[in-house]
């Protein structure tokens, strides 16, 4: 038989136990929600560089993309003469509805003017494999170069031939100011001329001591020297690689 003082010491006892197992019961719950949070960090990270999400569906086969576009193409051979070119033209026409026609002209179209940005682009960026059979050359890129790092007087004559152009057309209603316009555009002509001699002479001088070996005729290069220095800066192609005032190594 338990006495009254010991059945108290039982209760508070029980109590305690109680309490003991609930705020275990928290920290499991506790530890438990903190690896979960870090488990999905990890998983964060883990996703946060070159990961790729699913789809969410199969990625299509070539035919069946083909079928879509109107060209059902398969193992050919290429044609032998442009009769049977036009032939094998006229069978896929013949095979292919209105519609698919026309959207198969259209994404020909946006082809051809994609392949035209893009060669327009790299041409005016310098890239050799799209420039004209004018530009090539290490001498030619030279000449370039040593043209966009300095001013001359015939970088205003397409400027200026335009304004003399409006000059003379209003000319018949101003007949002093046309002729003070024509005076100036003598004087420029033969200071264009001057400069044009100077600036492909020297161009031949320069390029012939950089390439010894070059096999560039001196007229074809003057010429190509003077035409370019001729254009505005802005609208110069392939576009100026260099400052103006830049020294040319």
């Amino acid at each position: 038989m338990d006495l009254p003082w010991k059945k108290n010491d039982k209760k508070s006892k029980a109590t305690d136990a109680t309490k003991a197992a609930a705020a275990n019961a928290d920290d499991a719950a506790t530890s438990g929600a903190k690896d979960t949070a870090a488990e999905s960090q990890q998983s964060g990270k883990k996703h946060s560089g070159a990961f790729t999400p699913k789809k969410g569906r199969p990625t299509p086969k070539r035919n069946e993309v083909e079928r879509e576009r109107g060209i059902r193409r398969g193992p050919v051979e290429a044609p032998l003469t442009s009769k049977e070119a036009r032939q094998r033209r006229k069978e896929l026409k013949a095979s292919m509805s209105k519609e698919e026609r026309k959207a198969v002209k259209a994404r020909e179209r946006a082809e051809r003017r994609e392949q035209r940005r893009i060669a327009d682009e790299r041409m005016a960026a310098g890239d050799p494999r799209y420039m004209l059979p004018r530009d090539q050359g290490a001498e030619r890129k030279f000449v370039r170069d040593w043209v966009d790092s300095r001013r001359f007087l015939a970088n205003v004559f397409l400027p200026f031939a335009l304004i003399l152009l409006l000059i003379m057309m209003i000319g018949t209603s101003l007949p002093k100011l046309a002729n003070i316009a024509s005076l100036i555009a003598m004087v420029l002509i033969i200071a264009l001329i001057i400069e044009g001699i100077y600036i492909g002479r020297r161009a031949n001088k320069l390029t012939r001591e950089r390439f010894p070996k070059t096999t560039e005729g001196s007229w074809g290069l003057g010429f190509y020297a003077y035409s370019r220095a001729s254009q505005p800066r802005r609208l110069r192609t392939p576009r100026p690689q260099v400052n103006i005032g830049d020294e040319i190594k």
